[in-house]
């Protein structure tokens, strides 16, 4: 559940005065002025095109912007399906999150890839995150992890929460667990040899923070008070509750605007806006809590934030890949239903 955080992060810098939405991301990524959108072929046959519009930071912020996950949702969720030509351009480019990368070689690679559609068309789960990651480090000119650490976690008290476990820390790490279709367990991230004892070069905003319950209760208190925790405040509320509309464009729902099948949350009903996905429609989506806004994390970690029903929710296990099991609408079943004023 990093992506949040780094949305959180890089709107700090927008109440900063230091980007506006609509500004287009080539004022901070140079190389990507001249990005190029596919059209058809594959390979050195692939015909592109310029883009109807330019890539803007709402659109890294909604996962509009055109980029994907280069196949990596589909080899997570051990789905063995071909790769669109533009994944394999990712494959060919060295596109990856790597942790020997950093993130402005990771930019760079990607200028060399085209895009997937024309930002603004349609929504896709992607490394857009990682982008912000890296805006965040360019604008405030300080290395992704001190920004969080000076900006969310220190003034929160987030102790826990890093881009790797330290030493003294170790014993604590659970383990990653992938789940068979016959029931059986396989482990895939071992607590005695995980990539994420070490630091790495590479700082994921899209899926590299390791943190407790504890820990991200303290951000989700913070969301649940308008941007706010005991005297530390974080993000302005009126920036939160924009940050919490739907952004999608045209106002229209996941199921209308999304391309690809993996993700964090169903599609129907459900809006994204900038870092979070929302209830729209509580009867397109079967679900309580139209107003609600939340996220997951490939180990199948999730939490939701109802500003109407004044709560958080935050559930925590360790079953990789995030569509193991339903557990966002069996945990809303069971809380929603217990609510009786």
């Amino acid at each position: 559940m990093t992506k949040p955080i780094t949305s959180v992060a890089l709107m700090t810098l927008f109440e900063r005065g230091d980007f506006q939405l609509n500004d287009p991301v080539h004022r901070v990524i140079p190389e990507w002025r001249d990005l190029r959108v596919y059209e058809s072929g594959e390979g050195e046959g692939m015909r592109t095109r310029p883009p109807a519009r330019p890539m803007t930071f709402r659109h890294v912020l909604s996962h509009q912007a055109g980029l994907t996950y280069g196949g990596g949702l589909a080899q997570l969720a051990g789905v063995d399906m071909a790769l669109h030509p533009v994944d394999a351009a990712y494959v060919a480019a060295g596109v990856t999150r790597a942790r020997d990368d950093t993130l402005r070689s990771f930019v760079e690679k990607l200028s060399r890839v085209p895009l997937r559609y024309d930002p603004g068309d349609h929504w896709m789960y992607s490394y857009a995150t990682d982008v912000c990651g890296y805006l965040v480090e360019a604008l405030s000119g300080k290395p992704f992890d001190v920004y969080l650490q000076e900006t969310i976690f220190d003034p929160l008290g987030m102790r826990d929460t890093a881009f790797f476990v330290a030493p003294e820390k170790r014993g604590r790490l659970a383990a990653g667990y992938r789940r068979g279709a016959n029931k059986t367990l396989r482990l895939i991230d071992d607590p005695e040899s995980s990539t994420y004892l070490d630091p790495p070069a590479f700082l994921s905003g899209g899926g590299g923070l390791t943190s407790t319950t504890a820990d991200y209760l303290r951000f989700c208190e913070m969301l649940r008070r308008g941007g706010e925790l005991d005297g530390a405040r974080i993000i302005g509320r009126r920036t939160l509750e924009l940050m919490t509309k739907n952004h999608l464009t045209g106002g229209g729902d996941l199921s209308t605007t999304a391309v690809g099948a993996f993700g964090e949350t169903a599609y129907e009903g459900v809006g994204f806006g900038l870092g979070f996905a929302m209830t729209l429609d509580e009867v397109a989506a079967g679900a309580i809590a139209a107003g609600d806004y939340y996220w997951g994390g490939a180990a199948s970690t999730i939490f939701w934030v109802d500003p109407r029903e004044d709560l958080v929710a935050i559930f925590m296990t360790q079953l990789i890949p995030s569509a193991t099991f339903n557990f966002r609408g069996q945990l809303k079943n069971i809380i929603y239903s217990a609510i009786e004023a």
